[in-house]
């Protein structure tokens, strides 16, 4: 099971949008019940990351990440997601 860290500024209002557009995504690449998704602050990425396998932000990071980060802006414009899922997919399935 891959853990995926959502973080948004405040935890909640962004990155609760987010979710449901990345879970979509993933499940329609095969992936259903192959990954977790936790949300959080992007305060707290420098700390959190180390427990996670992929990383995806709405908003610019401050700090460290300790393991792969994506960009996931395009999803809250809800166009132009297609590249960002692909290379989620990729991070998600190098291992196995």
């Amino acid at each position: 099971m891959k853990r995926i860290l959502l973080v948004c500024g405040s935890g909640i209002c962004t990155s609760t949008a987010v979710n449901a557009k990345v879970t979509k995504a993933l499940d329609e690449k095969g992936l259903k019940g192959k990954y977790s998704i936790t949300q959080g602050k992007a305060s707290e990425v420098a700390a959190q990351s180390v427990n996670y396998d992929l990383v995806i932000s709405t908003t610019v990071l401050g700090g460290e990440c300790h393991c792969p980060l994506v960009i996931g802006t395009q999803f809250l414009l809800g166009r132009g997601t297609e590249p960002i899922v692909n290379q989620i997919v990729e991070i998600l399935t190098k291992d196995e």
